[in-house]
């Protein structure tokens, strides 16, 4: 019988350095190593800095492309031709009128109500809508912002209400019988009728920047134009005369039809100072309201 033998060891190969050959174990990784050497992802988009062009363009796609653009400026121009020429049509050519450039004050006049909701909506809207988020996210110069909707908005309204004087001019200069305008009351009927409607209508955007809100914008400007003049008729007493004279002088209805040469009160703002009174009112407005909108929140 065979004996069976207890089981005997293997041996165990010699312990051999690791060599070049020799696959070595992963290693663990090393989420403290430092970020790949690899060049990351380069947008095939040139990056430009911006700048007030830039705003400006994208001013002229919003007012372009919304529709009260389109009513408020149609109604102005359907207001300042069409009272001019039915005007001009009724009084015919045998009677002498005086001067010839006034019959436009009329159409100008509420023309001008139409200028001023748009100046308003031009910035409210967006603080209606929440717009103005997005526009503040795109361009975060606010000034910029402002400065390109003033400008944007100006342009427009002072070349379509030149536009309109101007061919309301012409009709009646050659419709009309009186006596030729001097180039001064030319230039005063045409350009300075447009330039003061501009000038009201970006005073209605600065106002609409302070408020913040199209109604009451609107109904602050339409009070600025209307009250005045409104109220005047009511101060009747002897101690308020100089009161009722000063509102008549310095109404909006007056300064317009300065411009005209047809003022309702002989001693007050002439010429162009209807013009530069404006100015100096719409550039302190439109200095409050860049200080607004750079201070407060959105």
């Amino acid at each position: 019988m065979t004996v069976p033998q207890a089981p005997q060891p293997q041996p165990q190969p010699p312990h051999q350095p690791p060599g070049p050959d020799r696959q070595q174990p992963p290693a663990a990784p090393n989420w403290q190593a430092g970020q790949p050497t690899s060049p990351g992802y380069v947008s095939p988009i040139p990056l430009r800095p911006t700048h007030l062009g830039h705003a400006l363009a994208a001013e002229w796609t919003k007012i372009r492309s919304v529709r009260s653009t389109m009513w408020t400026l149609g109604v102005m121009l359907l207001l300042n031709l069409g009272i001019g020429t039915l005007t001009t049509l009724a009084l015919g050519s045998e009677r002498k009128v005086a001067p010839l450039l006034a019959i436009g004050f009329v159409g100008v006049l509420l023309g001008s109500l139409c200028v001023m909701t748009l100046g308003v909506l031009s910035i409210s809207s967006e603080y209606g809508t929440g717009l103005i988020r997005t526009t503040l996210t795109a361009c975060p110069g606010r000034a910029r912002v402002l400065t390109a909707k003033a400008l944007v908005f100006f342009g427009l309204a002072l070349a379509l209400t030149t536009f309109a004087t101007l061919v309301v001019g012409l009709l009646d200069y050659g419709y009309l019988n009186g006596p030729a305008p001097t180039a001064d009351q030319w230039l005063r009927g045409t350009l300075g009728a447009g330039l003061y409607v501009a000038l009201l209508g970006l005073l209605a955007l600065a106002v609409g920047a302070l408020l913040r809100h199209s109604a009451g914008a609107i109904s602050a400007m339409t009070g600025l134009v209307l009250l005045p003049m409104l109220l005047a008729l009511f101060l009747q007493g002897e101690s308020l005369r100089d009161v009722q004279h000063a509102m008549i002088a310095y109404s909006v209805p007056n300064a317009l039809a300065a411009l005209y040469d047809i003022p309702f009160v002989a001693d007050g703002p002439s010429g162009w100072e209807p013009v530069l009174i404006l100015a100096g009112v719409t550039a302190v407005a439109l200095g409050g309201a860049y200080a607004a909108l750079t201070r407060r929140d959105v």
